[in-house]
């Protein structure tokens, strides 16, 4: 590893340019600042285009302009490929527009990441940063559990640095080695949104080191407190699809982790449907999310085929 790892911010924004100014002002004000920026704005009608256009930033700013909204999935493919191939990048440092990372965020995921590797010899896949909510309080959407499986060699090394081995993470200032992304690819971008992270951040993590870290910290901007099993209404349609491809598609589980992890999700799912005034909306999208379940994701260059012109990322693994 360099002394200076080259760290690339990802960004993927949807009509939410006042929050997105909150997360560029997070990036650019961090003890560690990464060296570049990129920004992927999905086709936005709110006056994101003209402020990033506009927008003046100590760090250099790579704007990506997609003519069509493709999901944060598809805006992480982008931005990912993007920091990989055209900035050069060691870690890939990955974030929605609703996230504000604190002034610590990078630099204690990185120190954290080579503290591990100096001890170990093993560099981990991902740092992922503790998230709250706008009050401080722990996030539910984005809790992290403890590994199953992880030794205690293994844990130990972790506590030892202040952190916890995970199995996944969401994408909400997560710092990904480019080696992995080199080695397993892209998220998968007909995910369109939920559960992409999810799927990625499992695949790369299955046979590697996964880690969280309380010194490391993000804001997530959410319009409410709640966890997953919040009434999502039509986009549950998303949840089930994307949760049995990655069940079924996917190799991201192993197959034990697949029957526990179906067996969470199905008793997620009964217990907001029973809580929902819409149940009518939640069995609709319950039952197209069966139905197109069925059929495998298309791959990311069908997904993006005139919107960007998607290249090869994997190679050799520095």
């Amino acid at each position: 590893m360099t002394s200076h790892p080259v760290v690339v911010a990802v960004v993927v924004t949807y009509n939410r340019r006042e929050l997105l100014q909150t997360t560029l002002e997070g990036i650019v004000a961090g003890t560690r600042v990464p060296d570049a920026v990129v920004i992927v704005d999905n086709a936005s009608t709110d006056g994101t285009a003209e402020f990033l256009q506009q927008y003046q930033s100590p760090v250099t700013i790579d704007v990506v302009s997609l003519n069509t909204n493709v999901g944060g999935a598809g805006g992480f493919v982008v931005g990912m490929e993007r920091a990989v191939l055209d900035h050069g990048a060691d870690h890939v440092w990955i974030m929605d527009d609703d996230t504000e990372p604190q002034a610590n965020a990078l630099r204690e995921a990185l120190e954290v990441s080579e503290s591990y590797q100096q001890e170990t010899g093993e560099a981990p896949a991902f740092i992922a940063s503790r998230v709250v909510w706008t009050d401080g309080r722990d996030h539910p959407m984005n809790g992290m559990r403890p590994r199953m499986g992880a030794s205690e060699d293994q844990r130990s090394v972790a506590a030892r640095l202040g952190a916890t081995q995970i199995r996944s993470a969401s994408f909400v200032s997560v710092l990904i080695r480019a080696g992995e992304i080199k080695q397993h690819g892209l998220p998968i971008a007909d995910y369109f949104i939920w559960n992409d992270d999810l799927e990625y951040t499992a695949r790369i993590s299955r046979h590697g080191t996964a880690l969280t870290t309380n010194a490391s910290v993000a804001n997530h901007h959410t319009k409410v407190f709640g966890d997953a099993g919040a009434d999502p209404g039509p986009r549950f349609y998303y949840e089930v699809r994307n949760k049995l491809w990655v069940y079924t598609r996917s190799n991201a589980l192993a197959p034990w982790e697949k029957v526990l992890f179906t067996g969470a999700s199905l008793r997620n799912w009964t217990r907001t449907m029973a809580a929902s005034p819409n149940r009518k909306v939640l069995l609709a999208g319950l039952l197209k999310g069966l139905r197109h379940s069925l059929k495998a994701p298309r791959s990311n260059a069908q997904v993006l085929d005139g919107i960007y012109a998607l290249r090869n990322v994997q190679g050799p693994v520095r």
